[in-house]
This record gives C-alpha cells, sequence and structure tokens, in this order.
C-alpha cells in the first residue's frame, strides 16, 4: 500500500507530496493540472524509463519517491533473493540528474531497473488509456485466465519443464550439428591421423636425429681430428702422456720438502688423471664412429617426412605433431561414438516432450474448466454496470508448446443483442471498454493481490446511474485493497474517502502544477464546481451535498 509519494523537479511539478489513505482516494482537477504527470512520476517508481526532458528545472536533480507499506505481503524472500535490506515500510526512490543520468533505490540500496519493475509489478496495478493495447494482447489475456483459474503451481510446473525441454533440444541440436561436421570430416580426419601415426613418432626424437645427423654428416672428419688429439697424447716418443708420466716423477720427489710443492704434486697427480679419463673417452668415441652412409640416408628420410608433415599442418615441433595426432584421435573416436550419444540425448528429449506435453494438457484443463465463469461473471458486472445485452466469451486453439502453455486465447466481446463477440480491440468504444476493463479489474482484485490499484478516468463515457454503480463497486474494492481513482465525474469523486485536487498555480514566471487534501468545504466547492462549473448555483451545491451524503 502506498503511504506516501513526493515528487520533486518532475514536468510541471516543482514540488508535490500525498499521503493516500488505506481505501478509496480520489484525484480531481481541470484537465491538464497535471493529473497524468503523477501517474507518469508513479511509473518511474514502477520501472519504466525516464530522461531528463521531464526536468521542471533543468540544472536541478529530478527525485521520485514512494513509501509502501509491504508487511502484509509475504516479500521478504524477494528481498533477500536481490540482496535488499528488508523494511516493512519500503521506500522506492528514482532519481533524474540533469544529465539524464536515471537512478532507481530500493531502501537506499541501488537496483536494476528491472527488480524495480518486478516488486512494481507486485505493489501497484495502473489503469491508463493505453492499456486498450494491453488487454488485446493474447500473453495479457492469458495471465488473467491463469490468475482467475488458480494455476500458478501448475503453470511454473510447465515452465520449469519447457525450459529443460528446450535445453534437452539445443544439446540435441547441438549433437546433430556436430554429428554432420564430424561426418564430413571423418574420412579425412581418419586420413591425416593414419598418417601421423604410421610414423610412429615418439617426442623429442626430432632433436636426437637432427643431432644423428649433424654427427653422421661430419663423421670422416670427427674420426680424424680424434685419431690426430689422439697421436698427440700417445705417442711413445712426443706423446703428451710420456711427457706428463716423465715430470709426475719429479713432483713426486719435491713434495717431501714441504707443503707447497705437495700440494702441487696432488695438482698435478689429478690433472694426469683427468687427461687419462679424457683420453680413454675420447678413444672410445673414436672406435664408435662410422662412416654409415645408409645410416646417414635413412636419418636424413625420416627428418624430411618430419619436416614435411609440419609444414603441412604449420607446426614447428614433433610434440605439436603428437598433440595433432591425439586431437584428431579424439575426433574420430568421438565420431565413432557421436551416434550413440545422439541417440541417447533424442530419446531423452522425447520423454521430455511427453512430460511437457502432459503438464501442458493438465494446465490447458484447469484453464478451460474456468472459462464458462469467467465469461458469466464478467458479464454479470457489465450488466450492473448498464450493458445488459453485454456477451463475453474466450476463444481458445491449441498451438505449439511454448513458454505459456499450449493455449492461445482471445478474449471475445460484444456490447450489443445480436452482435457477435469479436476481439476486444475491434469493437470497444471508449465508454465500454472503460466499463470492461472496470469489470474485469473488478473481478481480478482479490484473485492477483495487488495491495494498490490506481484507476486513470475509468468512468470515461459513462455518467449518472452507471456512475454510481461502478464506485459502489470501487468502495467494495477497497475494503481490501487501497484504491487511487482519477475521476472527472462528481458522483464518483464524492465517494472517495480522501480528496485531493490538482490545479495549475500561474502566479509565477512558470506554471506550476499543485496538489492538496480538500477538506470538507472545500470538497463541497469542487464537487459542486464539477456538477456545474465555475461559480456554482445553490442548485449545484444542494446535489453535491446529496452526493456527498450530507
Amino acid at each position: 500500500m502506498l503511504t506516501n509519494l513526493s515528487i520533486t523537479n518532475y514536468a510541471l511539478i516543482e514540488k508535490l507530496e500525498m499521503e493516500p489513505c488505506a481505501g478509496l482516494n480520489m484525484i480531481t482537477g481541470e484537465t491538464g493540472a497535471g493529473k497524468s504527470i503523477m501517474l507518469g512520476a508513479v511509473g518511474l517508481l514502477l520501472g519504466n524509463r525516464a530522461d531528463n526532458r521531464t526536468l521542471f528545472d533543468e540544472t536541478k536533480k529530478c527525485i521520485i519517491e514512494g513509501v509502501f507499506n509491504i508487511q502484509n505481503y509475504g516479500l521478504k524472500l524477494f528481498f533477500q533473493k536481490e540482496e535488499l535490506d528488508y523494511e516493512p515500510a519500503c521506500i522506492i526512490r528514482r532519481e533524474i540528474s540533469p544529465s539524464g543520468k536515471s537512478r532507481a533505490f530500493i531502501n537506499d540500496t541501488p537496483v536494476r531497473l528491472e527488480t524495480l519493475k518486478v516488486l512494481g509489478k507486485i505493489l501497484m496495478d495502473v489503469h491508463s488509456q493505453n492499456e486498450t493495447l494491453l488487454l488485446g494482447a493474447s500473453s495479457y489475456q492469458l495471465s488473467l485466465i491463469d490468475a482467475f483459474a488458480g494455476v500458478n503451481k501448475e503453470r511454473e510446473a510447465y515452465i520449469s519443464q519447457f525450459q529443460d525441454f528446450n535445453k534437452m533440444q539445443k544439446k540435441v541440436r547441438l549433437l546433430e550439428q556436430e554429428k554432420q561436421q564430424y561426418q564430413q570430416e571423418s574420412d579425412y580426419n581418419q586420413f591425416q591421423l593414419e598418417e601421423l601415426s604410421g610414423l610412429n613418432l615418439e617426442e623429442g626424437e626430432q632433436d636426437s636425429l637432427e643431432a644423428k645427423e649433424e654427427l653422421l654428416n661430419h663423421a670422416e672428419e670427427i674420426k680424424s681430428r680424434a685419431s690426430q688429439a689422439l697421436e698427440h697424447l700417445e705417442n711413445e716418443e712426443l706423446g703428451a702422456m710420456q711427457q706428463l708420466e716423465a715430470a709426475q716423477q719429479h713432483f713426486q720427489y719435491l713434495k717431501k720438502f714441504g707443503k707447497n710443492f705437495e700440494d702441487l704434486n696432488q695438482r698435478f697427480n689429478s690433472l694426469v688423471i683427468e687427461l687419462k679419463d679424457i683420453l680413454e673417452s675420447l678413444s672410445l668415441e673414436e672406435q664408435e664412429i662410422e662412416v654409415d652412409y645408409e645410416k646417414s640416408e635413412w636419418v636424413r628420410e625420416r627428418l624430411s617426412k618430419i619436416y614435411q608433415l609440419q609444414k603441412k599442418h604449420g607446426l614447428q615441433s614433433d610434440k605439436e605433431l603428437l598433440e595433432l595426432a591425439s586431437t584428431l584421435a579424439d575426433k574420430v573416436f568421438k565420431g565413432d561414438h557421436l551416434e550413440e550419444e545422439l541417440v541417447e540425448q533424442q530419446a531423452l528429449l522425447t520423454q521430455s516432450k511427453l512430460q511437457l506435453t502432459k503438464l501442458g494438457e493438465n494446465l490447458s484443463k484447469k484453464r478451460r474448466s474456468i472459462f464458462n465463469n469467467f465469461s458469466k461473471e464478467i458479464q454479470s458486472l457489465l450488466g450492473q454496470l448498464g450493458m445488459e445485452n453485454a456477451k463475453v466469451e474466450i476463444k481458445r486453439s491449441e498451438v505449439v508448446p511454448n513458454e505459456s502453455g499450449i493455449d492461445d486465447i482471445d478474449i471475445l466481446f460484444s456490447a450489443n443483442k445480436g452482435i457477435q463477440p469479436q476481439p476486444i480491440g475491434q469493437v470497444a468504444s471508449g465508454g465500454e471498454f472503460s466499463r470492461l476493463m472496470f469489470a474485469i479489474k473488478y473481478v481480478m482484485a482479490d484473485k492477483m493481490a495487488l495491495p494498490t490499484l490506481i484507476f486513470d478516468e475509468i468512468d470515461t463515457g459513462i455518467s449518472g446511474e452507471i456512475a454510481l454503480q461502478m464506485v459502489r463497486m470501487m468502495q467494495q474494492i477497497a475494503k481490501k485493497h487501497q484504491v487511487i481513482c482519477i475521476s472527472h465525474l462528481p458522483q464518483v469523486a464524492a465517494k472517495g474517502e480522501k480528496h485531493y485536487f490538482v490545479y495549475k498555480d500561474n502566479s509565477a514566471l512558470k506554471t506550476i502544477s499543485k496538489i492538496k487534501l480538500l477538506n470538507p468545504e472545500e470538497r463541497l466547492l469542487e464537487i459542486a464546481t464539477m456538477i456545474s462549473g465555475s461559480n456554482p448555483s445553490a442548485t449545484a451545491f444542494e446535489n453535491a451535498k446529496e452526493l456527498l451524503n450530507k
């Protein structure tokens, strides 16, 4: 329930504040005084988009704030889900800066407009002139039927299954695409894999082969150089080893003449031992080196095959070739087993569709079960509103399962006897539509559990006893819901528990829209003025008193 509305720097409004009561609130005023502007401001609280063209003073911020009593509406889970502070008095605020930037807050926490829209739909239902188009939409009509039938659980179960079915359907589609792709690439992948597998390549083999190739290509020169080095070391007369062994005898003699000579002797012996080890290793290497033209050719050919495959696939190493072979093997394996997976998923999809159909038929059955009651109830209310010959029918056709179910709903309406009911948007005049819309709101008020209903000139095109009947019905709604009604009829305005008057103040350089809560004397004058215009007669005052039950 809205307990306080504050509007600052919006359109023609410099500063406006109102505190509607829990029951029936009336707002009146001359055309263009700002009643629709107030509705625009309320729309911003419910998540509508805004721009800086709505600023009264373009140099200042626009602030619209509504305080709602929400303690009886079971919204704690919503606030927890959105990570918002829950307070029984919920404050919703919209701010529009001169630059056009808009921000929204719930209890001083910034929120996205989507979040605000969800909360707004729970807190308020605003009837406006563009609702003619909304009522003509199949989705809106279906939401009315669902609310009347009380099928929330059935609809939630269906939607959950529909989402699962959609995910499964996408998965099957992707598998079918993969299968087609693998089938197209299958032979080529298999050929490439066999080509790579046939090479029997091992990681690191390329480096090893390149080293062998280098060795084999220079085998003669390496063997020759090694032999010469051995000759210099092992020659019986001039070899380095013979010379060192002779010098070693002298070092052995000198070591007894002090620690310095002993240290030199040890270092020299270490040198001789290292040189002998080098000599043995070089001798072994020289013996193992062979000039093998056949082996050299084999190494060259194998490296050539490796290089060719690297060039073919745009790779740089044997490791990358092995990784490619692994990838191709996975693709070939997956291609071979994809059919299995696809068949399995298609079976699951069939089961899911059967379950979806079952839930859809159950939801549809419950919807169809209330068609007659819905039509009769609306027709009865229209009869009370002076449309005794009005007829309401619901046309239903089955459609392919979608997010709403398997039903396409069209509410048909005829205001006059002998006229076949037609889609609402095609047949209702302004007054007829207002009464039809009001009848629907009256029926749905409790079904949709809306705390606050706003009627914007829903009494358009009616008068007299019909208007009185409509406002009596508003009073019935107001026993359980807060109602705010913008009206131009005195017999409607007179029945409000609170009466606000919107007017233009032209005393300053710029016209300003203002609102005030009328006291009993002011209210009497306003009702009399609505009856007979400015300077109302005594008769108008008497009529006004009668309407106000005074």
